[in-house]
């Protein structure tokens, strides 16, 4: 009876309440919690004051946080301890004072063959080449004959790709101009131009 529809206009009156003066992007707040949810696209995350944890509600989570999407609600969560922004729990974009970076993790030194930037605070990996192979024939369109100036070419390979900041690779193939004494070709191409496979070598740059 009356009483039940007492309740009722109590509990609409609290939620009115509740909904009322809520500020930056709550959907619902309380005077004591803060924000208990967040409009749409907004993410929610609570702030501690003194013993109290309050809910506010931003347009992106603030430094140490990472933004979760779920379907009822968006959420901070707090990255690791020693690391200062991160993309996800496991994997950190910033390290708090006197940790490396390498890949997506907070180390207190880097590994070894990795080379420490106290710079961007980041371990750095510089790219690593063999040494360069012997000058190749000198040939002119894959022949070695028919012709005095040619080109000889010489390759190296990549061993180690460099991290993010470290040094870029330099050329893996060198060609210089080469002259020599024109000998005649046999005829039919016996025994004169060379397998692709063995001497045609593209120009690379990395």
């Amino acid at each position: 009876g009356s009483g039940v529809t007492g309740c009722f206009i109590i509990f609409l009156v609290s939620i009115y309440l509740i909904n009322q003066g809520c500020q930056g992007g709550c959907a619902t707040c309380s005077d004591y919690n803060g924000c208990l949810s967040c409009k749409p696209r907004l993410f929610f995350v609570l702030e501690r004051i003194g013993m109290k944890q309050i809910g506010v509600c931003l347009s992106s989570c603030p430094s140490g946080y990472y933004g979760t999407r779920y379907p009822d609600i968006n959420k901070c969560a707090k990255c690791k301890a020693d690391c200062d922004t991160c993309f996800t729990r496991n994997f950190c974009t910033k390290c708090k004072s006197g940790f490396y970076l390498y890949s997506g993790k907070c180390l207190e030194k880097c590994p070894d063959g990795l080379e420490a930037n106290n710079h961007t605070m980041e371990c750095t990996m510089h790219c690593e080449t063999s040494e360069w192979s012997p000058w190749s024939p000198c040939m002119k369109k894959g022949k070695t004959c028919g012709f005095k100036r040619g080109n000889e070419v010489r390759v190296r390979e990549i061993i180690q790709h460099p991290s993010a900041r470290g040094n870029p690779c330099p050329a893996t193939t060198e060609s210089r101009k080469c002259i020599v004494q024109r000998k005649r070709c046999q005829k039919e191409g016996k025994g004169t131009k060379l397998s692709s496979s063995q001497y045609d070598i593209d120009i690379v740059f990395v």
